[in-house]
């Protein structure tokens, strides 16, 4: 029997690409997602967002994935989003930085291509 730690669901309606995360996003699980992203963060059209709401764990590869995701959809001028962060996870984006760019305790660039908080993302 095998129990899969992660999975990534993508669902598109032409308009926004939502990516459902659950289970535990570490480095054996950041090639399946990283595949996932590299096929939509490119189309800069539509709106990207990922929702954690049933992710359990990251870690640091993860967060890594994220911010790349963030710079990328930035210099683009994209939409990208996180929703449904979990207070655990939520913890990990304070001690790390990610959180600066949290509006309402998720992450929002609008077409502007810059974070609301209007901190340079590094």
């Amino acid at each position: 029997m095998n129990i899969r730690k992660f999975t990534v669901y993508k669902q598109s309606n032409g308009e926004e690409n939502i990516i459902y995360l659950s289970g535990e996003l570490d480095l054996s699980a950041a090639s399946e997602l990283a595949a996932v992203l590299d096929s939509v963060v490119s189309q800069g059209d539509q709106q990207l967002t990922l929702d954690l709401k049933e992710l359990r764990y990251i870690d640091s590869t993860g967060i890594g994935l994220i911010v790349s995701v963030l710079k990328v959809r930035a210099a683009m001028g994209a939409s990208f989003r996180i929703q449904h962060i979990p207070v655990r996870i939520q913890r990990l984006f304070e001690i790390t930085g990610v959180a600066r760019y949290l509006v309402d305790g998720e992450l929002q660039i609008h077409n502007q291509g810059r974070a609301e908080r209007k901190e340079e993302i590094i």
